[in-house]
């Protein structure tokens, strides 16, 4: 298409410095297949974490995470290099999931952990910061079985704010975009998600943080 062609021609000579993820689409929208193995190895374990998080099936987070990047691949010419991947990226995810969860109902829970360990390990390290005191850290992951479980329980919109935020590690910017929203409330969301794990965990004699 000529006139996308230009498109991306005339973001290429902006003053804009351009981010990998937006080099990797460029050179996926240039036909370089190599391009498209290296965003399946950066993003298919996070995807694969983030649908697993909202669904509890293994399977069908995999599934999910491979159409997510089918779609990206086939719609890569609307992408424009703007520093902004991971946001559409995960936009075409959440849009995925929501059209899952209409179609199925969750009447099994599968428990199962994919990605590399060290990043996971970093990420339910994050994770405790926020809900516990650090006196509970040393069981950290116990508790993030725990808090996946609890994850069910909270509404949708705050339960995808938080795992978008504290597992595939968006900006709150970048989480207000996928969620279609405006900031302040994808803070309150998060704030909500926070609350709500506090008390669900202390009720299951998990200590909080102190507040001050």
């Amino acid at each position: 298409d000529p006139f996308r062609s230009e498109r991306i021609r005339r973001f290429r000579n902006r003053n804009f410095t351009m981010t990998e993820d937006d080099q990797l689409m460029i050179r996926i929208q240039s036909g370089e297949l190599r391009a498209f193995d290296e965003l399946v190895e950066k993003y298919q374990g996070p995807l694969i974490g983030f649908f697993f998080r909202n669904t509890r099936d293994s399977q069908l987070s995999e599934d999910l995470s491979q159409e997510t990047l089918l779609r990206v691949y086939n719609q890569s010419w609307d992408y424009l290099p703007q520093g902004r991947f991971r946001g559409w990226m995960y936009r075409v995810a959440r849009n995925l999931l929501i059209d899952n969860i209409r179609r199925q109902s969750h009447d099994a829970l599968i428990k199962a952990y994919t990605g590399k360990q060290a990043d996971e390990d970093d990420s339910l390290n994050r994770l405790a910061s926020e809900v516990v005191s650090p006196e509970e850290k040393a069981n950290v992951k116990e508790l993030a079985l725990i808090v996946d479980e609890l994850l069910t329980t909270i509404p949708e919109d705050q339960r995808l704010t938080f795992t978008l935020h504290h597992y595939s590690e968006l900006t709150l910017n970048e989480v207000a975009e996928v969620m279609e929203t405006n900031l302040a409330t994808a803070k309150s969301r998060l704030r909500l998600a926070r609350e709500k794990l506090r008390e669900k965990l202390t009720l299951l004699g998990v200590t909080g943080p102190q507040k001050t």
